[in-house]
């Protein structure tokens, strides 16, 4: 089995590139909307550590969102309790689907988190930061406090970009945006 890990700048289209390949995706933010509102040990964890913030079951976006703005470390006590989680569904999923030649995954800290591995290929989506911006806008709800925090405990884009074996451009043209990924598949597959 390939892992193909697709990363980028938020907003960036990973989650649309990643289902242009017609490999199953693990899709890491889909995965945590499922912690939030199924899994009551989970929030038992985050209740215990959050008592302040945390206070229904399943648990509200918004309650999650206050508690990243309202403290200095609240974001990394949250991802330290999530990331487990989600490494766990990742296992199951990769198990899974053993069978199939390819996987993608779509997990926004998947270097940062260190659950990447050395032969995993890793795609870059490059889009432009206007573009980028114009739609984290049109997001409803969309905290940019919750954004830069984010942005603190990743690694910066250009470093993603580095790391990375093959870089998509995405100028969020639905078409040009899947030629490129059939085009950056055929490589893969020349290399696999």
């Amino acid at each position: 089995m390939i892992r193909i890990a697709v990363v980028g700048d938020i907003c960036s289209g990973k989650s649309y590139a990643a289902k242009q390949f017609g490999y199953p995706v693990f899709n890491a933010d889909k995965e945590v909307a499922k912690l939030y509102k199924k899994n009551r040990n989970f929030y038992k964890k985050l209740k215990k550590k959050l008592p302040k913030f945390i206070i229904s079951f399943p648990i509200k976006k918004s309650e999650i969102s206050n508690a990243i703005v309202s403290g200095k470390n609240n974001l990394k006590t949250i991802v330290k309790i999530v990331h487990p989680e989600i490494h766990l569904q990742m296992k199951k999923f990769i198990k899974k689907n053993r069978k199939r030649k390819f996987v993608i995954l779509d997990i926004p800290l998947l270097i940062e988190n260190k659950i990447n591995k050395k032969n995993d290929i890793l795609l870059f989506i490059e889009a432009p930061k206007k573009e980028i911006l114009k739609r984290l806008k049109k997001r409803p709800n969309i905290n940019f406090k919750i954004i830069k925090k984010f942005k603190k405990i990743q690694l910066s884009i250009e470093s993603k970009k580095n790391k990375s074996n093959y870089v998509i451009k995405n100028n969020f043209n639905n078409i040009s945006l899947k030629n490129n990924v059939k085009r950056v598949f055929k490589k893969i597959l020349l290399n696999a």
